[in-house]
């Protein structure tokens, strides 16, 4: 039963959700319009129904509703302000064709409609939300008491709950091939084919630094090397009265590392600007787009959009959305056209490339088929500002250090894009990456971002 409650209570929890937002933005209509002084006429209702569609469709996009998305009050705030003004917007769009019609007034609908929907967000289902499921990937480092101990904790969290993907074992500890249903993936050599093997998004060295001292240092350059998070024992000694002064540094015992500054509230800025940024541009160049998607379907076969398997934050998978370039066929020509590669590295870039359409030669040295990407800035997989997402196949020949630059969100564009994009060797370009990695600040953002537009418009380096 409690198993069962686990596993379909998110899902549950996510649809009432949804229908009771649905409920909020119909009754939003009614009320703004009796409040307008206007009856309520079957036009209410329509443009009720409409705008419950619309919601539909824009929550959907953004996956809102997705119960396994971990979001912090500062990105679910942003969200639902953006939701409600884009229903705001959709209702004063309604009345310009149709100002006959008593439809309620946008402002007083946006502000009818905001405390309707982020209310019982905050109040209600984040706290009805049984249990979050899984939301990191761990792997231990070690398989006596400390690691099972480590293991079972990071189970029964109730907020941040984590799946362990696996055991290594010190080479003094006895062998196991499972610790508390955890696999042992090996020894604490194999910690780099582990990591790239498996997303992890944090490294646990359970290790007693008296006997394991050269293990997990070399556990913890390997860690540095790729850029995933680790955690060491806080404690090498047992205490009995004392405690630590920050208690919350160490709630679990162990001193958690990152590879680069964490600046929270800046990262929090960061996301914050990616959502309205995004969206605000998608609006904005709808024009443009819906123009290109036009142009692609007249002139070449095929479909519009392009989806691919990029690798993102961690090593995971995502889908990046670009408008089509090149033949339908294109992935299946490259392997002919592998020694005509123009590029050092896993990456295959060439001019003239001959699967690449007429109009889409254009898109590309202006990195036009790139903007439908904002929906993957929109979504979370991706950020305005970040190393360009990599392939499957890139990723699996990249040596051990370039994997860092997996460490941080991707984006539309980095350092790499105004420096020369395609004239630059791949070499250099990751060496840019891990430049962009170490010393990001938000001003750093702010001028690739101002760097970029010039780029773009010129299509300077692009081939």
């Amino acid at each position: 039963m409690e198993s069962a409650i686990k596993r379909w209570g998110p899902l549950l929890i996510a649809k009432l959700h949804v229908a009771y937002d649905l409920v909020a933005v119909i009754a939003a209509v009614v009320v703004a319009t009796r409040l307008g002084g206007d009856p309520l006429r079957p036009s209410s209702i329509a443009c009720a129904g409409c705008l419950a569609l619309f919601w539909a469709v824009e929550t959907f996009v953004v996956r809102y509703y997705d119960p396994w998305a971990i979001r912090s009050t500062v990105e679910v705030t942003a969200l639902v302000s953006l939701l409600v003004l884009g229903c705001a917007a959709a209702l004063g769009a309604l009345r310009i064709p149709f100002p006959h019609l008593e439809l309620p007034e946008a402002g007083e609908y946006f502000l009818l409609l905001l405390p309707l929907v982020l209310a019982p967000r905050m109040l209600l289902f984040r706290r009805l939300e049984i249990r979050e499921p899984p939301a990191q990937d761990v792997l231990i480092v070690g398989t006596t008491a400390m690691a099972r101990c480590t293991a079972e904790e990071l189970r029964e969290r109730q907020r941040t709950a984590a799946t362990i993907v696996g055991h290594l074992r010190f080479l003094d500890e006895p062998m196991v091939d499972l610790v508390l249903g955890a696999p042992v993936l090996g020894f604490c050599d194999d910690l780099e084919r582990a990591l790239r093997a498996t997303p992890i998004d944090e490294v646990y060295i359970a290790g007693n630094p008296e006997r394991h001292f050269r293990e997990m240092q070399k556990a913890i350059r390997t860690c540095e090397r790729f850029g995933v998070p680790f955690a060491l024992p806080a404690y090498s000694f047992r205490l009995e009265r004392a405690h630590p002064v920050e208690s919350a540094a160490v709630s679990d015992g162990f001193l958690h590392f990152v590879n680069h500054a964490p600046r929270p509230y800046q990262r929090s800025i960061k996301r914050l600007f990616d959502i309205f940024a995004s969206a605000a541009a998608l609006v904005v160049l709808s024009p443009l787009l819906l123009l290109v998607a036009l142009l692609i379907k007249l002139t070449s076969k095929g479909p519009i959009f392009f989806k691919q398997a990029r690798v993102g934050l961690h090593g995971r998978p995502f889908n990046i959305f670009k408008f089509r370039t090149m033949v339908v066929n294109a992935e299946e020509l490259q392997r002919q056209l592998e020694d005509r590669n123009e590029q050092t590295g896993p990456v295959f870039k060439m001019k003239n490339d001959p699967r690449v359409t007429p109009i889409g030669s254009v898109l590309r040295k202006h990195s036009i088929d790139e903007l439908p990407q904002l929906i993957n800035v929109l979504r979370g997989d991706m950020s305005v500002v970040g190393p360009r997402p990599p392939l499957p196949s890139e990723v699996a020949k990249y040596e051990g250090w370039q994997l860092r630059r997996l460490s941080v969100r991707p984006g539309l564009t980095c350092i790499w894009q105004v420096s020369g994009r395609n004239q630059i060797s791949f070499q250099e370009w990751m060496f840019l990456d891990m430049r962009y990695i170490d010393h990001w600040s938000l001003t750093e953002d702010l001028s690739l971002i101002l760097r970029t537009l010039p780029q773009v418009l010129t299509g300077k380096g692009a081939s």
